[in-house]
C-alpha cells in the first residue's frame, strides 16, 4: 500500500451513533474478539520474522514468513470488508444514504493498489 493521505471522508448517518457521521462502529463482542484475535496473531508474525532478521536467518525464509503476514492482513481486509458490506452499507442503502455506495468504491480502489 502506498502512503497516499487520501483519506476517506466520513459520510452522514442517521443511525446507531446518532453522531451525524460515520466516525465509529459498534461491532459485536463476537466480532471484535475475531478481529482482535487475528490481528494478534499477525503481530505474533511479525514479531517472528524481526527475530530472524535479528538471527540472521537466510532471506528466502524471511520473505516466506513476510507473504504468510501479508496473507493474513488480506484475510483480514476481506473479513472485515464484508461485515462491513453487510451492515454498514446495507442499512445505508436501506435508509437512502446511497453516498456509501461511493465510498465503497473509494475503499475498494483504495485496497485494490
Amino acid at each position: 500500500m502506498d502512503n497516499n493521505n487520501e483519506d476517506i471522508a466520513p459520510i452522514p448517518c442517521c443511525h446507531e451513533c446518532g453522531k451525524g457521521l460515520h466516525s465509529h462502529k459498534h461491532r459485536s463482542e463476537t466480532e471484535q474478539k475475531t478481529l482482535l484475535n487475528r490481528l494478534r496473531r499477525i503481530e505474533g508474525q511479525i514479531r517472528g520474522i524481526e527475530k530472524m532478521v535479528e538471527n540472521e536467518a537466510y532471506c528466502p525464509d524471511i520473505l516466506t514468513q513476510v507473504a504468510a503476514v501479508n496473507c493474513a492482513l488480506n484475510s483480514f481486509n476481506k473479513e472485515l470488508l464484508a461485515e462491513h458490506i453487510r451492515t454498514c452499507v446495507a442499512e445505508d442503502i436501506r435508509i437512502g444514504n446511497d453516498e456509501t455506495i461511493d465510498e465503497l468504491v473509494r475503499l475498494t480502489q483504495k485496497l485494490m493498489r
